[in-house]
């Protein structure tokens, strides 16, 4: 199959038809794979699920039906998502258990084992939010969203890591964020762990790779429950610093970029799950509506040398002027402040010296 050239300043290049519409003698392309998804019973995992399972997927849907803080239980979601894949012929069971602890890790891949024999993909997209600003932030939020998040991945990876090294094979998609990657306001404990499971993306990849199993990470950007719970603060703070907004110089966003369903976000998932990704391992993918980009590694966008141990005089001078020249501070303080270093901008209508 002939894929499209990818984008070269003209906008993003259209993606091939979906998964589901290029099966090959009636098989899909996940047939017989056992594939555990946490956070399935809702959003984007729901629809990584349901997509797995129409591609010939046997699917544990895992989902403790919590509130998007994470507290509550509720069944019903996973059971829901479970009876819509058999509904539609298809094989699952539920998984209620929670990420967040080890015990419950083991327990969500032991429900693959034990129901179809073996886990050969594992997809990580539980999570929860306890927005805050730092000053405001407790340590129950701080704690509550890292073992959501970022210790959650391990607790369920190393279980999984586990089989598939002995199988020889195996798949690890993990969610990671913008958050993480670029940063937003009021989601220091959210985007420090989806900036830890970038990493840890990273190094399970490197600790895998030689047994066949590859580990990738998805950035997705979607219309869920989650991005629907960003407080109002948060909001009015990523404004301010023009966050969010259309860069200058950029083409104008297209329909595609402007289709956020949670579904959009499933295809891309499931074919790092599938045979033919044998040889992707290691990155991240930014994924919105029609939208795929693959993410740069982190590294040095611009470099200063001497041969030997720089003096502060000289960094005071070569660093805003050549290391940081043309770069800008995500969240400048206001002009009218009065920082050291930096002069305040006088109001409108005053008089220099003061009053009078």
């Amino acid at each position: 199959m002939r894929l499209p050239a990818a984008a070269d300043g003209a906008g993003p290049a259209a993606l091939p038809s979906p998964l589901g519409q290029q099966k090959v003698n009636g098989m899909g392309a996940l047939e017989g794979k056992s594939i555990v998804i946490t956070g399935a019973g809702r959003g984007i995992g729901r629809g990584v699920a349901l997509l797995c399972a129409r591609e010939g997927a046997r699917v544990v849907v895992n989902d403790p039906g919590v509130n998007v803080d994470g507290t509550g239980h509720d069944a019903g979601p996973a059971d829901q998502v479970v009876a819509e894949i058999k509904g539609e012929g298809g094989a699952a069971v539920a998984s209620y258990d929670s990420v967040a602890t080890v015990d419950g890790g083991e327990a969500i891949v032991r429900a693959a084992i034990g129901a179809f024999g073996r886990i050969d993909a594992l997809i990580n997209v539980a999570g929860i939010l306890r927005d805050r600003m730092i000053f405001n932030m407790s340590e129950q939020e701080w704690d509550d969203v890292i073992a959501v998040h970022l210790k959650g991945h391990f607790n369920t990876t190393k279980p999984a890591a586990i089989m598939m090294r002995q199988q020889r094979y195996g798949r690890i998609v993990n969610f990671t964020s913008g958050s993480g990657l670029l940063g937003n306001p009021g989601q220091a404990n959210y985007g420090a762990a989806k900036s830890g499971i970038a990493g840890f993306t990273r190094v399970v990849a490197k600790d895998l790779g030689r047994y066949g199993v590859t580990c990738n990470a998805i950035a997705p950007a979607a219309a869920t429950r989650m991005t629907m719970q960003v407080t109002q603060e948060a909001r009015e703070l990523r404004a301010r610093a023009g966050i969010g907004s259309a860069a200058p110089n950029q083409p104008p966003v297209t329909q595609a970029q402007l289709m956020r369903d949670p579904e959009m976000v499933a295809p891309m998932t499931a074919y790092l799950c599938t045979d033919e990704a044998w040889n992707v391992n290691g990155q991240i993918f930014h994924v919105a509506g029609g939208t795929v980009g693959l993410a740069h590694h982190p590294t040095p966008a611009r470099t200063i040398w001497k041969p030997a141990m720089w003096t502060l005089d000289e960094l005071c001078e070569a660093v805003p002027a050549q290391l940081m020249a043309g770069t800008s501070n995500p969240a400048p303080p206001p002009p009218d402040l009065d920082i050291p270093g930096r002069p305040a901008t006088q109001p409108e209508g005053s008089i220099a010296g003061g009053a009078r």
